[in-house]
């Protein structure tokens, strides 16, 4: 006989009582919870139980095994009835035998207070003006006394409380279990029940969330708090895909980590980090980049990708593989105080990075957080938003972000929704430009060049164009050689201001705006403009 189990027929109390006789027994102690015909004033007409089985049933045998070896019985089980229920009905039976009564009544005492608050099932008392809805089992716990010894209470108010015998074992309370002791096992499995009772999700979303598959491209600030709602709301399988370590300035704005985790690898810190929160789930650690060769494989196993990368190579790269395999797709990307989300569906109108962007947006272009700086909180809501619609998705929710993108500030609170629907070339199957996969289209042989010292540069016969920030150039002026300072917005903006006849050297803080920026001013028409491979950081 399985120590736990559920039933959707009435439960035969001879028969599992004779299961647990053993002729070394002097105590044998039982509990019974019925339905009764009233609760907080109502009458009650029937009863209905759902659980998540296969989580619950794990959870009730660890309950009883944990009974065992605490108060040293022989034996012990319990049974709960699913499904519609009458009154007067057994809705749960639990049943105790040891060597003596004292044994037997705690450990009695004991499956009945953990089940109550550790296993995910939920009840709807139908009244004569109407039902309850569903209610998780926890919650009725809360509210009631505590079931005695013998005596047949159940799980929450629908569930009176009657007498059974228990052969020359008496009927006095069950003793208090010791202060603190339920603090050590209470939670030790997953409990989901806060967003089970919510309409819309139920033990049949709960279901859904634990058989989904959702890959993370990137585990920083936008994937921190993705990776940990996910796992938290039960997401059975999650990969996460990020090639990157820990490093100390990472932590204001990913608290999924801590300051003795720096130099090692995010993704297998974070596959950690999970595996605590909801020991329950599946979760995978890539520790290499998303590119070129490894996209389509590692999507082809999951039902939705989620990009919390922080450039746009991989950003387009992921959008592209995921218009290709018909997956769903979530993008999100911060700027300083401000940030915006936007949901690729190929099952609706909604516009993949391409629709709105036909050429892939060149990394350096805009600066990314170790450049334009960061509040930390902002990637947080950012990633907070993408769960979120990731859920929403994953549940069929109402209220999907679907053909728009939207755009948050943090400083203002502002909100706006910008329509965008898919373009023409994605209805017929696939975007147009759809590149990614195969490679960059623009190459950067000739662009960058590298020199000891500006001096050597200018030397050489460039003329020197810091194209940093102002608040940058603040913090570290360059010294000892002549130069033109530029801010790239506004270089790009009017690209003119360079003469097309002379050759000039953009310099940066560590060579990758520069890079887009000499490339972009090489398409605008400015022939002669070269990047500082590896930027001030690199002389």
């Amino acid at each position: 006989m399985s120590a736990f189990r559920f039933s959707t027929t009435t439960i035969d109390v001879a028969s599992l009582r004779d299961a647990l006789a053993d002729p070394a027994a002097g105590g044998y102690a039982a509990f019974e919870g019925w339905v009764r015909n009233h609760n907080d004033g109502q009458a009650v007409t029937r009863l209905e139980y759902e659980a998540f089985e296969a989580l619950a049933a794990k959870e009730g045998e660890r309950i009883v095994d944990e009974a065992r070896r605490r108060f040293s019985v022989l034996s012990a089980a319990c049974v709960h009835r699913v499904g519609r229920l009458e009154i007067g009905e057994l809705a749960v039976w639990v049943g105790v035998s040891a060597h003596h009564r004292d044994e037997a009544f705690a450990a009695c005492r004991y499956i009945i207070d953990e089940a109550k608050h550790r296993l995910p099932i939920w009840k709807k008392e139908h009244y004569v003006s109407g039902d309850s809805g569903w209610v998780n089992c926890e919650r009725c716990a809360e509210h009631e006394p505590s079931p005695q010894p013998s005596p047949a209470g159940g799980r929450g108010s629908g569930a009176s409380p009657q007498p059974s015998p228990a052969g020359g074992r008496g009927s006095e309370a069950l003793p208090p279990l010791p202060s603190g002791e339920r603090a050590g096992v209470r939670g030790v499995s997953p409990d989901y029940s806060r967003q089970i009772i919510l309409d819309g999700i139920g033990p049949a979303g709960q279901a859904k969330l634990r058989a989904s598959r959702v890959l993370v491209v990137g585990a920083g600030g936008l994937g921190a708090p993705v990776l940990s709602y996910l796992a938290g709301a039960g997401v059975g399988t999650i990969g996460i895909v990020d090639g990157d370590v820990l490093d100390a300035s990472n932590l204001h704005r990913q608290p999924l980590y801590a300051l003795a985790d720096v130099g090692k690898p995010k993704a297998e810190l974070a596959a950690a980090r999970l595996h605590g929160l909801n020991p329950e789930i599946n979760v995978r650690a890539y520790t290499q980049r998303l590119d070129a060769d490894n996209a389509s494989t590692l999507l082809s196993d999951y039902d939705l990708a989620i990009d919390c990368s922080d450039n746009f190579a991989t950003k387009f790269l992921l959008n592209d593989a995921c218009v290709l395999a018909g997956k769903a797709a979530i993008f999100a990307s911060v700027y300083q105080y401000e940030g915006q989300l936007q949901v690729y569906r190929p099952d609706n109108d909604s516009a993949c990075l391409r629709c709105l962007w036909p050429e892939a947006t060149r990394d350096g272009i805009v600066a990314n957080c170790a450049e334009a700086g960061v509040l930390g909180p902002v990637p947080g809501v950012l990633g907070s938003l993408q769960a979120i619609e990731a859920l929403k998705l994953l549940l069929d929710l109402p209220g999907q972000l679907a053909g728009e993108l939207l755009i948050l500030d943090l400083t203002t609170y502002e909100t706006r929704r910008i329509r965008a629907p898919r373009a023409e070339p994605c209805t017929r199957g696939a975007c147009a430009r759809i590149t990614a996969l195969k490679g960059p289209e623009d190459s950067i042989d000739g662009l960058e060049v590298s020199f000891a010292s500006l001096d050597r540069a200018r030397r050489a016969g460039y003329e020197i164009v810091d194209i940093r920030e102002h608040r940058e150039v603040a913090v570290e002026p360059m010294t000892g050689v002549p130069y033109t300072h530029i801010p790239m917005g506004s270089l790009l903006a009017d690209p003119h201001a360079l003469d097309p006849e002379h050759r000039y050297l953009l310099v940066c803080a560590r060579g990758a705006r520069s890079l887009a920026a000499a490339l972009e001013l090489r398409h605008q028409g400015v022939p002669r403009v070269y990047s500082l491979r590896g930027g001030i950081a690199g002389i």
